[in-house]
């Protein structure tokens, strides 16, 4: 249910990280940024929803302040920084500590949030911030326009570890000729930019000493969102606090406690979703996101809890390491893409709560190119590309080996390599057996390796160490994709980790930016939608639904065009139903 920006697990499992100070998602709701999405409950959605045995959604009694909420997921977070965090599971966190300067609403309209106002000048080479006048950090120190000017210092550092400082590096100057007005001037015209200052904003007093990228407080976050930190137990739980001070439709001069009315948020690691389910069935967690099969259980086993589907604003897929030499070619990228039978990933792992994908954009996007024809399967459409690029069974063994005659670059042997993906995501462990037995059918051996999240992400994903893997990415609603496509962005700690480069998309990402008229955009991003699944990158798999589940004694969960959480600081639970009281 959350926010800034990448995907790992069923694609639910974020209602962020997905961002909430970022372009991701996330329990506020504030999708602003991309992440990886690893395994949470919350994703952005769509106005299309089904709702099951939410008869106590709504409820007639007076909010109460009181309870906890628990949440599982399958990772850990790594840094309770949004500047830093790349992940998911970060994402969740930072969403409810931190605060941008706006935020989207419901039907995902972009509002204030720590800026009350805002004018867009001169073309949209402008934006002057209203900040507002009422917020503190968690340790009492008032919120200004420096703390903004900070932020946006560190987003440039070279020497900061972000992956997100491509979308402030086109920004000219920072101004914030008072404590409570911000003005910025960008270099050219983006797009994107009001959204982009959906990043959650850092305290400036708090980093101003220090190594950024290792400060404790990347550990023990000071924040202005809705809850506090309290404590973090690695690879067990994370522990936040309601914010009696959260700024939310507080009038100047009231002191007394207004939202959020749940006491404590705590973020249980649990590596693997069955035993999530099985604590779901104890009730011992009060939140996950289910798999399909899960969510097709017996009824009986949510007689306390409500089930939600609508479509996540992301997607999964095979994507390719371009260094490797086995994947150089676009026509043996290809020829996987008609090896796959995504049908059987959509009917055998997702059990119909999905759609196949043709690109990067969901269909819900105005980005989403319809006229783009994904690839059928076809294995002997398949084996023909592959042996036009050198790869035939010579021995008759059933493996390929490649040609060598005439060719400049040496292959290896056998096409064989290591398809990775994250531990505790059964969706990705049965797509990649599904992959492994489609390709070996053609003639490419595939090993599949399962890593630990945290892992998998920090060891194999951002030092490029990895051959193939299955992930996901969940989007901003902007669908700049920039980080993700643009050659700029290659380098370690970026998004475009499997090295992708094509200047025509290079052109098309940098005019994307530039264009504020919807139909230019629109074709624009139609070209780039076109181009990437000629090229294959990533075999895009699916769109997944999103399936979480809340407890029935939680009055306030309503699925909006935004998705479900976005909301969540107004969630209770009545005085008689309250299970925690500590």
């Amino acid at each position: 249910m959350k926010k800034h920006f990448l995907v790992a697990c069923y694609l639910f499992f974020l209602f962020t990280l997905y961002f909430t100070p970022y372009r991701n998602v996330s329990l506020t709701g504030l999708a602003l940024y991309t992440v990886f999405i690893g395994c949470s409950k919350k994703d952005v959605g769509s106005s299309s929803t089904v709702t099951h045995n939410s008869s106590l959604i709504t409820h007639n009694s007076s909010p109460s302040y009181g309870d906890a909420y628990i949440e599982a997921s399958i990772g850990d977070a790594s840094y309770l920084n949004p500047i830093l965090a790349t992940d998911s599971a970060s994402g969740d966190i930072n969403g409810l500590v931190y605060n941008g300067l706006v935020k989207y609403d419901k039907n995902i309209k972009l509002i204030g949030d720590l800026a009350e106002s805002w004018e867009v000048k001169k073309g949209g080479l402008e934006i002057v911030f209203h900040l507002r006048r009422n917020v503190c950090w968690h340790d009492g120190y008032p919120f200004t326009s420096e703390d903004v000017k900070f932020t946006y210092e560190k987003l440039i550092d070279p020497k900061v570890k972000t992956p997100y400082s491509a979308d402030y590096l086109l920004v000219k100057k920072l101004e914030t000729p008072d404590p409570y007005t911000v003005k910025i001037t960008y270099k050219e015209p983006f797009a994107p930019a009001l959204e982009s200052w959906g990043m959650g904003i850092i305290p400036k007093h708090i980093f101003i000493q220090g190594d950024f990228n290792s400060h404790p407080a990347n550990r023990s976050p000071i924040g202005t969102g809705p809850y506090q930190f309290k404590e973090w137990k690695t690879d067990e739980k994370i522990i936040l606090e309601a914010n009696p001070d959260y700024f939310e439709d507080r009038l100047p001069g009231r002191k007394d406690r207004i939202y959020p009315y749940i006491n404590r948020y705590v973020y249980r690691i649990i590596p693997d979703q069955a035993v999530q389910f099985l604590e779901l069935r104890r009730e011992s967690i009060d939140s996950m996101g289910l798999t399909a099969d899960q969510y097709k259980a017996y009824s009986e086993f949510f007689l306390k809890y409500n089930k939600f589907r609508y479509p996540a604003f992301a997607y999964t897929y095979f994507g390719f390491n371009l260094r490797n030499s086995l994947f150089k070619e676009k026509k043996v990228r290809q020829a996987m893409a008609y090896a796959i039978n995504k049908k059987e990933i959509i009917d055998g792992v997702l059990l119909g709560l999905g759609k196949p994908a043709s690109g990067p954009f969901p269909p819900s996007s105005w980005a989403y190119n319809p006229k783009v024809k994904d690839y059928e399967y076809n294995p002997e459409k398949a084996k023909q590309l592959l042996a036009e690029c050198g790869w035939i069974d010579s021995d008759g063994d059933g493996w390929l080996e490649f040609r060598h005659e005439g060719r400049g670059t040496r292959q290896p042997s056998r096409f064989e390599f290591t398809l990775m993906t994250n531990q505790g995501n059964k969706a990705r462990a049965l797509s990649a057996e599904i992959i492994q037995m489609h390709l070996k059918k053609i003639g490419i051996k595939v090993n599949i390796r399962i890593v630990e999240w945290s892992a998998f992400i920090h060891q194999f994903i951002e030092k490029r160490n990895f051959d193939a893997v299955i992930l996901g990415w969940s989007l901003s609603r902007d669908p700049d994709q920039f980080s993700i496509w643009h050659s700029s962005q290659k380098e370690l700690g970026k998004y475009n980790f499997v090295s992708y480069e094509n200047p025509k998309v290079d052109k098309l990402l940098e005019e994307g930016r530039k264009t504020f008229d919807l139909e230019k955009r629109k074709k624009i991003y139609w070209q780039i939608h076109e181009i990437l699944n000629e090229e294959q990158p990533y075999c895009f798999l699916y769109y997944p639904d999103a399936l979480p589940v809340v407890h029935k004694r939680f009055i306030g969960p309503e699925v909006a065009p935004l998705g479900l959480g976005w909301n969540f600081v107004k969630w209770y639970v009545p005085k008689s139903q309250q299970k925690y009281t500590q």
